[in-house]
Protein backbone atom coordinates (compact mmCIF):
# COMPACT_ATOMS: atom_id res chain seq x y z
CA UNK A 1 0.00 0.00 0.00
CA UNK A 2 0.85 3.60 -0.77
CA UNK A 3 1.74 6.14 1.84
CA UNK A 4 -0.68 7.20 4.04
CA UNK A 5 -1.46 10.92 5.23
CA UNK A 6 -2.19 12.35 8.58
CA UNK A 7 -5.51 12.60 9.53
CA UNK A 8 -6.16 15.83 11.59
CA UNK A 9 -9.13 15.99 14.25
CA UNK A 10 -12.12 17.81 13.11
CA UNK A 11 -15.28 19.29 14.14
CA UNK A 12 -17.16 16.52 12.96
CA UNK A 13 -16.00 14.19 15.26
CA UNK A 14 -16.82 16.44 18.16
CA UNK A 15 -18.84 14.55 20.69
CA UNK A 16 -19.52 17.91 22.86
CA UNK A 17 -17.50 16.88 26.03
CA UNK A 18 -14.29 19.17 25.77
CA UNK A 19 -12.65 16.33 27.62
CA UNK A 20 -13.46 13.76 25.26
CA UNK A 21 -12.48 15.23 22.21
CA UNK A 22 -9.31 15.93 23.36
CA UNK A 23 -8.41 12.86 24.03
CA UNK A 24 -9.40 11.85 20.48
CA UNK A 25 -7.42 14.79 19.25
CA UNK A 26 -4.31 12.69 20.92
CA UNK A 27 -5.15 9.44 19.88
CA UNK A 28 -4.95 10.25 16.06
CA UNK A 29 -1.71 12.22 17.16
CA UNK A 30 -0.53 9.12 18.30
CA UNK A 31 -2.08 7.27 15.22
CA UNK A 32 0.06 10.15 12.83
CA UNK A 33 2.97 8.79 14.60
CA UNK A 34 3.15 5.86 13.70
CA UNK A 35 2.35 7.21 9.96
CA UNK A 36 5.69 9.30 10.57
CA UNK A 37 7.42 6.08 12.02
CA UNK A 38 6.58 4.38 8.87
CA UNK A 39 7.57 6.88 6.89
CA UNK A 40 11.40 7.00 8.31
CA UNK A 41 11.53 3.41 8.10
CA UNK A 42 12.35 3.64 12.12
CA UNK A 43 13.88 0.64 13.84
CA UNK A 44 11.40 -2.00 14.98
CA UNK A 45 11.58 -1.40 19.08
CA UNK A 46 10.86 2.19 18.15
CA UNK A 47 7.67 1.13 16.25
CA UNK A 48 6.97 -1.73 19.10
CA UNK A 49 7.43 0.74 21.49
CA UNK A 50 5.15 4.01 19.79
CA UNK A 51 2.46 0.72 19.56
CA UNK A 52 2.98 -0.11 23.05
CA UNK A 53 2.27 3.81 23.70
CA UNK A 54 -0.81 3.53 21.66
CA UNK A 55 -2.66 0.91 23.35
CA UNK A 56 -1.52 2.16 27.08
CA UNK A 57 -2.91 5.57 26.07
CA UNK A 58 -6.53 3.82 24.33
CA UNK A 59 -6.62 1.93 27.64
CA UNK A 60 -6.79 5.09 29.24
CA UNK A 61 -9.28 7.31 26.98
CA UNK A 62 -11.55 4.65 26.44
CA UNK A 63 -12.02 4.00 30.29
CA UNK A 64 -12.18 7.94 30.79
CA UNK A 65 -15.20 7.82 28.17
CA UNK A 66 -16.63 5.03 30.12
CA UNK A 67 -16.56 6.75 33.40
CA UNK A 68 -18.62 9.31 31.73
CA UNK A 69 -20.85 7.36 30.48
CA UNK A 70 -21.51 4.85 33.38
CA UNK A 71 -21.56 8.23 35.79
CA UNK A 72 -24.88 9.80 33.11
CA UNK A 73 -26.33 6.13 32.84
CA UNK A 74 -25.75 5.40 29.28
CA UNK A 75 -27.58 2.68 28.28
CA UNK A 76 -25.39 1.37 25.62
CA UNK A 77 -22.27 1.59 27.77
CA UNK A 78 -21.81 -2.40 28.28
CA UNK A 79 -21.88 -2.65 23.92
CA UNK A 80 -19.66 0.45 24.11
CA UNK A 81 -16.91 -0.78 26.37
CA UNK A 82 -17.07 -4.25 24.70
CA UNK A 83 -16.03 -2.14 21.09
CA UNK A 84 -13.38 -0.60 22.76
CA UNK A 85 -11.85 -3.77 23.79
CA UNK A 86 -11.92 -5.12 20.76
CA UNK A 87 -9.40 -2.15 19.64
CA UNK A 88 -7.45 -2.67 22.21
CA UNK A 89 -6.96 -6.16 21.49
CA UNK A 90 -5.55 -5.16 18.43
CA UNK A 91 -3.46 -3.30 19.40
CA UNK A 92 -2.11 -5.99 21.79
CA UNK A 93 -1.80 -8.29 18.59
CA UNK A 94 0.13 -5.46 16.87
CA UNK A 95 2.71 -4.98 19.29
CA UNK A 96 3.12 -8.27 19.33
CA UNK A 97 3.47 -8.45 15.71
CA UNK A 98 5.91 -5.70 15.70
CA UNK A 99 8.43 -6.72 18.09
CA UNK A 100 8.39 -9.88 15.89
CA UNK A 101 8.98 -7.94 12.69
CA UNK A 102 8.91 -4.19 12.48
CA UNK A 103 7.25 -4.60 8.59
CA UNK A 104 4.25 -5.86 10.28
CA UNK A 105 3.58 -1.95 10.94
CA UNK A 106 2.56 -1.13 7.54
CA UNK A 107 0.20 1.70 5.79
CA UNK A 108 -2.75 -1.05 5.72
CA UNK A 109 -2.55 -1.87 9.25
CA UNK A 110 -2.26 1.63 10.16
CA UNK A 111 -4.87 3.16 7.81
CA UNK A 112 -7.30 0.00 9.60
CA UNK A 113 -6.53 1.33 13.38
CA UNK A 114 -7.66 4.53 12.16
CA UNK A 115 -10.44 3.74 9.93
CA UNK A 116 -11.70 1.48 13.43
CA UNK A 117 -11.34 4.72 15.04
CA UNK A 118 -12.96 7.09 12.61
CA UNK A 119 -16.11 5.14 12.25
CA UNK A 120 -16.08 4.13 16.06
CA UNK A 121 -16.34 7.93 17.06
CA UNK A 122 -19.14 8.64 13.54
CA UNK A 123 -21.00 5.52 14.92
CA UNK A 124 -21.12 4.54 18.46
CA UNK A 125 -19.62 7.84 19.93
CA UNK A 126 -21.99 9.87 18.52
CA UNK A 127 -25.14 7.71 19.71
CA UNK A 128 -24.92 8.59 22.85
CA UNK A 129 -24.28 12.73 22.39
CA UNK A 130 -28.08 13.17 22.06
CA UNK A 131 -28.17 11.04 25.24
CA UNK A 132 -26.07 13.22 27.40
CA UNK A 133 -27.73 16.17 25.96
CA UNK A 134 -31.29 14.85 27.21
CA UNK A 135 -29.93 13.70 30.37
CA UNK A 136 -27.73 17.37 30.66
CA UNK A 137 -31.06 19.40 29.83
CA UNK A 138 -33.34 17.26 32.31
CA UNK A 139 -30.69 17.94 34.97
CA UNK A 140 -30.43 21.50 34.47
CA UNK A 141 -34.04 21.71 34.19
CA UNK A 142 -34.39 20.26 37.56
CA UNK A 143 -32.19 22.70 39.37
Amino acid sequence: MDKIEAFEWNEELSVDIPEIDELQKKMFALLNVLIDLKDNNKDGKECSNMVAELNEYSRYFFSKEEEYLRKCGYPEIDYHAKEHRKFIKNTVSLRRLVTEDKDNLNYEVIEQLRDWLVEHIMTSDLLYVPFLRTTNYIKDCKK
